[in-house]
């Protein structure tokens, strides 16, 4: 008969940054062990609070299954002896397999004989299994970081205080740190009070009765529609952003909503200031109107029930006002700061040990950034702002504000460089140019923003490159893969005419004058395959189907625009209303570049010219080459595409009339010197050849 299995962890609060990945970490692999202990279930399901993780398997076999398979030995030769007997290989294979020796038989496989035996293994009972399993899954799990108490060697999050684990009534003994297993849970911390669990089904009724809500979903509910009502009773807008409802859910076991306010005269810092304040140190969420300002309002939810909730809210309101006070007074102070000063001062902040100061970094930021804008041909006017903007753009670095809150660098670069009177566009560009600041979020608005920047991420890219710093795997500490994507997307909003190439090549000269410690080519040649991953990755999030990114990114990604223009036509080419078109087009093309690469030059003589074929084809090759290069100039690449499939029907003709490996040497070189001819625009398109026939 089938039984419930429940396992509970209860653990001293865990960081709630950890709990929801811990939590689904503990589903997996429990499913993997009953998955690999031929277990069946009717299905899992965990659950997480801030002390405790735990996993619920609802009909859980009382043994695994039976098996029986089919193993394959040495063949009939190496298993028979000269007496035809079985030889000591026979023998070994069979007692390895828990086979008698008379159940061996011969079977054919791909004309030779083998031996084979059938194996068969016994199910055994759960109960005796889970002994020894159930302690195993709970060690195995893993965590950001560790802790050790007492004097034992276990490493894990945080200490283990009790252990729940029941199958069916019977709890299932086993010993980790000195905490044995049973069926007694524990409630609220300060509400609630131990419990007996008798069968696992009452797990959540028994700790919601000692008010825990160990159900995470049903706690985000009870938080969302908490925060609701109090939005529709106070006709108010509550910014909920998601990660820090995510890190709440996991703050609490019993959540009740709850409002609070703070003094009016706080408006007067910059919203920014406030909302950073309330979201980072008290975990509040902010109180807008329709216009998005913020009101002398707040958020919270107590890890606990509604009693006496206006003096919960008189304590918290009591705190906030002790971190708005500080928030004003840093502010209050580095509206004194001279932004000149405050360059002074970068000077003696390291950025890295190998490439300096941040004001070194600062003016390979400037440099980079008037390279760009005279690339771009940008007007006086704007080059001027750009490099006021790059000279500037990290000053808030050492304001008093910025060193509490790192997140909020940037947002007040703006205001103290506004408040200092800076051009506003100048201001601006100090905010925009750390964005995109995470993948939600957009590229700088302005131009002035997007340049400098372009010239900050890639000058950090560029840099961590040329003395080795190159993520791997998981391991990216510089965010080098975020800053690339942001150089991407940046490009992509203001199409702006500049490759990556010409943009490492800006980058590396800005680096040359401390000397680097790689070769510039090994540098490019690494950043570039970078950066097209960065690009493969966009092409994917627009749901460009995995074969068309393959052969675009085939053709190169180095001007990222025209990259996604191609991806888009081709894209539309491949689509199901398309594909026959396609289809034909690609044969020809492929053709055409597989002969093309057996070419020595691209020079061809017309007067060899023997079928009418050639000649038709290296007319309409040249007429749509000509063409062709100014389409993709003028970034006009559904015309360039259509260009390309126009040579797809004289390509066929000359593949009918002609044969190009001809034994003549001199027409063999002249009808492959035509086809590379051909073949070069097509690849500078695609790799017709990477496309799934679909």
């Amino acid at each position: 008969m089938a039984k419930d299995l429940l396992l509970e962890i209860g653990l001293e609060e865990v960081p709630a940054r950890f709990v929801r990945a811990a939590m689904e970490q503990l589903k997996d692999k429990t499913e993997k062990w009953l998955e690999a202990s031929r277990l069946s279930h009717g299905g899992v399901q965990a659950y997480a609070t801030p002390r405790r993780l735990a996993v619920l398997v609802t009909a859980l076999a009382d043994k695994q299954e039976d098996v029986s398979e089919e193993v394959k030995g040495p063949a009939r030769k190496v298993a028979l002896d000269e007496a035809g007997n079985w030889s000591k290989a026979a023998l070994g294979f069979a007692r390895s397999q828990g086979v008698a020796p008379e159940e061996l038989f011969f079977r054919e496989l791909a004309g030779v004989e083998y031996v084979y035996g059938v194996k068969s293994s016994q199910g055994v009972e759960t109960s005796s299994l889970l002994p020894e399993a159930l302690p195993a899954l709970i060690t195995s799990l893993t965590f950001p970081k560790n802790m050790r108490w007492g004097s034992y060697e276990l490493r894990y999050v945080r200490p283990i205080r009790w252990l729940v684990a029941l199958h069916g009534a019977e709890v299932v003994p086993f010993e980790i740190t000195g905490v044995a297993s049973g069926n007694v849970t524990r409630g609220h911390r300060f509400l609630g009070q131990d419990a007996v669990i008798e069968q696992p089904a009452q797990y959540t009724a028994k700790l919601k009765e000692q008010h825990v809500i160990a159900d995470v979903e049903e706690r985000r509910q009870a938080i969302a529609a908490g925060i609701d009502a109090l939005a529709a009773e106070r006709n108010w807008h509550i910014a909920v952003k998601e990660d820090l409802l995510e890190e709440v859910l996991f703050l609490v076991e019993t959540p009740t909503v709850l409002a609070g306010s703070f003094d009016p005269d706080f408006l007067s810092i910059p919203q920014d200031v406030l909302i950073t304040s309330m979201r980072e140190h008290q975990r509040y969420f902010p109180v807008l109107d329709g216009e998005g300002r913020l009101q002398p309002h707040f958020v919270t939810v107590r890890n606990g029930d509604a009693l006496s909730l206006d003096l919960v809210a008189k304590g918290n309101e009591k705190v906030l006002r002790a971190r708005l006070s500080d928030a004003k007074f840093f502010y209050e102070e580095d509206k004194r700061l001279v932004i000149a000063d405050a360059l002074a001062k970068l000077e003696n902040i390291v950025y890295h040990e190998e490439l300096g100061s941040i004001g070194d970094k600062v003016r390979r930021i400037r440099a980079i950034a008037d390279k760009l804008a005279a690339h771009l041909s940008v007007d006086a006017s704007t080059g001027k702002q750009i490099s006021r903007a790059a000279d500037i753009c990290k000053f808030d670095l050492v304001s008093q504000m910025v060193y509490e809150f790192p997140e909020l660098q940037g947002i007040m670069g703006e205001d103290y460089a506004a408040l200092a009177g800076e051009d506003a566009a100048v201001a601006r560009a100090i905010n925009e140019h750390y964005s995109p600041r995470n993948a939600g979020d957009s590229a700088p608005a302005s131009l002035v923003g997007a340049l400098v920047g372009i010239a900050d991420k890639i000058d950090t890219i560029a840099g961590c490159f040329s003395i080795g710093i190159i993520p791997t795997g998981s391991q990216d500490p510089y965010a080098l893969r975020r800053q690339a994507a942001g150089i991407v997307s940046t490009l992509l909003a203001h199409g702006l005419e500049l490759t990556l190439s010409e943009l490492f090549d800006i980058a590396l000269d800005a680096h040359a004058g401390r000397g680097l410690k790689r070769e510039a080519a090994e540098i490019r040649r690494d950043m570039q395959e970078f950066f097209t991953l960065r690009v493969k990755n966009v092409l994917s999030e627009k749901g460009i189907r995995y074969d068309v990114v393959d052969a675009i990114l085939g053709a190169g990604a180095d001007d990222v625009r025209r990259t996604l223009l191609r991806a888009e036509v081709l894209a539309v080419a491949a689509s199901e209303d398309n594909k026959d078109s396609l289809r034909k087009a690609v044969e020809s093309f492929n053709r055409v570049c597989n002969l093309a690469a057996k070419a020595e030059s691209r020079e061809v003589n017309a007067s060899l010219f023997a079928e009418a074929a050639e000649g038709a084809l290296y007319e309409q090759g040249q007429r749509v080459h000509g063409q062709f290069i100014q389409a993709v100039a003028e970034a006009r690449l559904a015309e360039a595409y259509d260009l390309l499939s126009s040579l797809s029907a004289p390509i066929t003709d000359f593949f009918d009339a002609v044969m190009v490996m001809a034994d003549d040497e001199a027409i063999r070189r002249n009808r492959l010197a035509l086809l590379a001819g051909v073949a070069e625009d097509i690849k500078a398109f695609a790799d017709f050849s990477k496309l799934v026939s679909k």
